[in-house]
């Protein structure tokens, strides 16, 4: 209950001057406070909404899995020398419940590999990759678009 304490102590406080007078009855105007001059208003970006087109299995493959995702880790290159590109996405369910790994082979491997948080889709057969995971092998792969 230090609440009404605290609040009649600010109170009488706030009415201390130490003006000596009260100012409605002195005779000289109070002083003027400085004020910020106003601010230039400044547009505002919207953000840009990534997109990117879902790969999807062809009609009657078996085996075949698509997952789109954001990516959370590139491996740009790989151990063997093939040329390929792995991703990890954070979507998909073919690794794991929400990881997706794609094996980019090196013709569908773009110049620019994605980076951490854009978004890929792809889709292709399943098979065990070298550390025993579960990957997409890609036969369609789509990269991040901005709107």
């Amino acid at each position: 209950m230090r609440w009404p304490a605290l609040l009649l102590s600010a109170a009488l406080a706030g009415g201390c001057g130490s003006g000596g007078g009260d100012p409605v009855r002195s005779a000289e105007p109070p002083e003027p406070r400085p004020t910020a001059p106003p601010r230039a208003a400044t547009p505002t970006a919207t953000p840009e909404r990534a997109t990117v087109r879902r790969a999807r299995c062809a009609a009657g493959a078996e085996n075949c899995a698509a997952a789109t995702g954001r990516v959370i880790y590139v491996e740009a290159v790989d151990p063997d020398g093939d040329g390929d590109a792995h991703y990890v996405l954070a979507g998909g369910n073919v690794t794991a419940p929400g990881l997706s790994v794609i094996d980019v082979a090196a013709d569908l491997r773009p110049r620019r590999l994605p980076r951490r948080g854009e978004l890929v889709s792809a889709a292709g057969p399943v098979s065990t990759g070298s550390h025993g995971q579960r990957q997409i092998g890609a036969v369609e792969v789509n990269y991040q678009r901005r709107r």
